[in-house]
């Protein structure tokens, strides 16, 4: 028997009247298999749990999105959230619409557009769902951005966090750091190494992201008061073994020579007493 109620807004927007009544019905979950371009990757336990007693009180409002792909066996295109909530909850039979216009290219696209407008995909997932949209279909940012309803900076902004180190888009993902956090670590990205130490500052002392700016302020000015400073060892030769390598020098020429250092640069000096002594000395260092 074929359902009429309980669609929700997003299944009308999809759907005419009578495409809802003839594609829409309760399905057997086990006939339902995930979507292979699923961006989501990290389920919060936390939040499937709620989903879950949600679904136990209320039952599910708006139907799974699913396209047949076999004899009695639909994929599913949007609310694989809902679908595990579902399972937990016990239930055998959720309700779906069954779209028929989608192809293999528009599993992905469909997927992200869902999962983003509902906010249900961490920054790292959002990111490299948009990455993916723009390598498989070819999408400028600013293409992407207008699929899912956002601005063109704030999809550019997401695709630079996949730059940072994958101990920090662990944490994004596991929610230990924020999104505003990643931004911010972003102008660490040349020293690993300091961008590791901030890291682990904002997470032990609990830093709001103001905080974790500051820090980062603070890091950045005090490695550059390093990196100015000129530094005793900076390459420069010791003056006793410089003195050794003068008399050596001097042994080897019968000419008096001279290391003149600055830094880590510098320049030898020989001397020679006349024309015929300068050629002799040529032709010792051409020799």
């Amino acid at each position: 028997m074929v359902k009429k109620t309980g669609l929700g807004q997003g299944v009308g927007l999809l759907f005419s009247q009578e495409e809802e009544q003839e594609k829409y019905f309760e399905c057997d979950v086990d006939c339902i298999v995930p979507n292979k371009h699923q961006p989501r990757t990290v389920f919060d336990e936390e939040g499937l749990d709620e989903l879950t007693r949600s679904i136990e009180e209320n039952g599910i409002i708006q139907p799974l999105i699913v396209v047949a792909v076999a004899n009695n066996q639909y994929e599913l295109v949007a609310g694989e959230r809902r679908l595990r909530a579902a399972r937990r909850a016990g239930l055998t039979r959720v309700p779906v619409v069954v779209r028929d216009d989608v192809n293999d290219d528009d599993f992905l696209e469909l997927a992200v557009i869902e999962n983003v407008q509902r906010k249900d995909l961490n920054a790292v997932e959002e990111a490299e769902a948009y990455e993916k949209l723009i390598e498989k279909f070819g999408y400028t940012q600013d293409q992407a951005a207008k699929k899912v309803g956002k601005s063109r900076s704030a999809v550019a902004n997401l695709l630079r966090l996949l730059q940072l180190p994958g101990f920090v888009k662990s944490d994004l993902q596991a929610g230990v750091l924020s999104e505003g956090h990643a931004r911010s670590l972003l102008r660490l990205m040349d020293d690993p190494a300091l961008m590791k130490e901030v890291r682990d500052q904002i997470v032990d002392k609990k830093l709001s992201v103001r905080q974790a700016e500051r820090l980062i302020r603070k890091a950045l000015n005090a490695d550059r008061q390093v990196r100015s400073k000129p530094s005793a060892v900076s390459g420069a030769i010791p003056a006793s073994y410089s003195q050794a390598l003068s008399n050596q020098l001097t042994n080897r020429l019968h000419s008096k020579v001279a290391i003149v250092q600055n830094g880590g640069r510098g320049k030898l000096e020989i001397e020679y007493y006349s024309l015929d002594d300068l050629e002799r000395l040529i032709a010792l260092i051409q020799g």
